[in-house]
């Protein structure tokens, strides 16, 4: 990827984890050195936080602006000790995507990776939804609000479906609340991140509610739906996990369904690998009781599952 981060008119950089390479039109001028391919052994946080991103399926761009995110701040300190400027900025981010694509977790680790490098103090993960954030009455939503930013202090403070908190027209608590995170992200900008999470659509139309929403996210990561292809790895990784294995015939069988189902719903009612989660634990029970009633428990019979076993949500 040529230009993985895209600055906006307003100051946002906007990551696509998927995008594709655009041929350059200019000539590219001869670089001074060539980075190396392994980190020193002083960066061995980044080696641990890469290393449990690795077992993640696709993100590519993701890993790489971890990398980066990580890269700045280890600079940054180093210009400090130089005695040379070295300004903080607000790490305040949003996930836009569907469900099941990975966003809470790469939101731990996101924690965790910050934690060892002494931006936040305790590096743990708040989540929340329109529930948590609006009250009943005036006066209720903003501090309701109040005290889960009080609570991911030090941490990550993570909101998903967010847009939620705009739906009700002006006279909607969750403008209070919006009206409330706003005021916080300015005034204890350093002390947590906030991490906005939804559907693509309706993030974009989020951000016009409060004039001052696109300016306090420097960071926008689109996490784009898995293909048939890593659904299918991600099935595996699962299996392995749990120690099962899927019969060929169940292989295919999935794979012709993941197919359909993508094909039949509508852009963001699949919910990507929380889906394929659903369908292995309900298999598994299937097999269960496909075991008991043949009564056959060797080895084999134990690790496999079978076409028949398959159960889909839509049964």
């Amino acid at each position: 990827m040529d230009q993985p981060i895209r600055m906006k008119n307003n100051g946002q950089i906007s990551i696509v984890l998927n995008s594709q390479k655009r041929k350059s039109l200019h000539k590219e001028m001869p670089e001074a050195a060539v980075a190396p391919k392994v980190l020193p052994p002083e960066h061995s946080v980044l080696k641990e936080i890469e290393e449990e991103l690795g077992v993640l399926v696709g993100m590519e761009e993701m890993k790489r602006l971890i990398k980066e995110i990580y890269a700045w701040i280890y600079v940054n300190k180093k210009r400090e000790e130089a005695g040379l400027k070295s300004k903080k900025q607000a790490l305040h981010m949003m996930f836009k995507g569907n469900p099941g694509t990975g966003k809470t977790t790469v939101a731990r680790l996101i924690g965790k990776l910050f934690l060892k490098m002494n931006v936040l103090s305790k590096g743990h993960l708040i989540e929340a939804e329109r529930a948590d954030l609006v009250g009943e009455y005036i006066g209720h939503t903003a501090q309701k609000t109040r005290d889960l930013v009080k609570k991911a202090l030090g941490g990550i403070l993570f909101i998903d479906e967010a847009y939620s908190l705009g739906r009700g027209g002006e006279k909607d608590f969750g403008k209070e609340a919006i009206d409330t995170l706003v005021k916080h992200m300015e005034d204890k900008q350093h002390e947590f991140i906030l991490i906005l999470a939804g559907y693509s659509n309706e993030m974009e139309y989020f951000l016009t509610l409060n004039p001052g929403l696109h300016s306090r996210f420097p960071l926008v990561v689109d996490f784009p739906d898995y293909s048939i292809e890593q659904l299918m790895e991600i099935a595996q990784l699962m299996l392995k996990e749990r120690e099962y294995t899927l019969s060929h015939e169940a292989e295919r069988k999935l794979k012709e369904h993941l197919t359909w189902i993508k094909a039949l719903l509508i852009h963001n009612s699949f919910s990507n690998g929380r889906y394929i989660r659903n369908i292995i634990e309900k298999t598994i029970r299937s097999q269960s009781m496909r075991l008991l009633m043949q009564n056959s428990y060797d080895r084999h019979e134990l690790l496999t599952l079978r076409s028949n076993d398959l159960v889909f949500e839509e049964d």
